[in-house]
């Protein structure tokens, strides 16, 4: 955790040093000392303050923010369904939320909340989507998790064509770009009014699900191993959805649709540490933090002066990664598998 921690400090001084305009990390340092009061006198240029406080370091902390936020919830969600190819999208959270997102952009819907309006929009579509799919997968009271994932793909079938028709229907040329350049990832639009939200939810549901590591190994040696722990998987379930689904709209709404990442980091983290919840989390935020911030900055390199969608990126590093681990016959997931 130590090495990941100094590798994801390191890594988001490299985000904030490339770019158009020549930043040095001694620069980055003074700024920050002039923000903290540290420092009043210096080198930096008004036009460098601007560029490293309001855009560059706003940008970086945001990468970090949202890849770990998409990390942990695909790891929560794969102890959930005790499935390893589980991930926000496949059980409808990320299509539910891009719904909400895309009202909010091509519609207006919420806009008297303001710079709150895209990430609640977000979170209630998420919310929406995966209380459908739990509706669809409970049969006799109890919850299938086969039947979570068909509902989940069927769900998020359903609700990617709720965005389609929108876009479709849409006038707006203007809104449809938005919403396009959404939907294939982008932090771009990166500034501090909208990363702290995303920071201060990650913080407060990473910390709800990190002191519940103990069920959610419980829940990898299956459902009657979890209730003689005592407590209820039905409701732990829906409390687990609850959190992933807050994670996941608020990380969405301001980054778009970026995929892979909830699917592949907790993979890596497994075969690095094991299975134990308890490390499984911090080190997935901490790898999903890095990969991110890197992708953010290939997304920024690769056809400067334009940017490459964030989301190109995570799939061209994803699907060959993810065709190897199944190549991989000593891969297993879990401990018993």
């Amino acid at each position: 955790m130590a090495v990941l921690m100094v590798v994801l400090i390191a890594s988001m001084v490299v985000a904030i040093v490339v770019g158009s305009v020549g930043i040095t990390p001694s620069l980055i340092m003074h700024v920050l000392l002039q923000k903290l009061g540290i420092a009043t006198d210096g080198v930096p240029t008004r036009a460098e303050q601007i560029i490293i406080w309001e855009i560059r370091v706003p940008r970086a902390l945001l990468a970090a923010t949202v890849g770990a936020s998409l990390a942990v919830s695909g790891a929560a969600i794969q102890a959930l369904v005790k499935n390893s190819i589980a991930d926000p999208y496949i059980l409808g959270v990320s299509s539910g939320a891009s719904v909400g997102a895309t009202a909010v952009i091509l519609v207006g819907a919420f806009s008297f909340l303001g710079i709150y309006a895209l990430p609640l929009a977000a979170f209630f579509g998420a919310l929406i989507a995966v209380s459908m799919v739990f509706m669809l997968a409970r049969v006799d009271g109890r919850t299938s998790v086969m039947r979570l994932l068909l509902a989940g793909i069927a769900v998020s079938m359903v609700f990617s064509a709720v965005t389609n028709f929108m876009l479709m229907m849409s006038k707006s040329q203007g809104g449809i770009q938005a919403v396009m350049q959404w939907m294939l990832g982008s932090l771009a639009g990166a500034k501090w009014s909208n990363s702290v939200i995303p920071l201060l939810v990650f913080v407060v549901v990473f910390s709800l699900l990190w002191l519940s590591y103990r069920q959610l190994n419980a829940l990898l040696l299956g459902e009657e191993t979890a209730m003689t722990m005592g407590f209820s998987v039905e409701k732990f379930r829906l409390y687990i959805i609850v959190l992933v689904s807050l994670l996941t709209g608020v990380a969405v709404s301001v980054s778009g649709s970026i995929g892979f990442v909830g699917l592949i980091i907790p993979h890596v983290v497994r075969m690095m540490i094991g299975s134990n919840y308890k490390w499984v989390l911090p080190l997935s935020a901490l790898l999903g933090a890095i990969f991110i911030v890197w992708a953010d900055i290939v997304a920024r390199l690769a056809i400067a002066p334009e940017e490459m969608p964030i989301g190109i990126i995570t799939a061209l590093c994803g699907g060959p990664f993810f065709i190897w681990m199944l190549r991989r016959q000593r891969y297993h997931f879990g401990e018993g598998d």
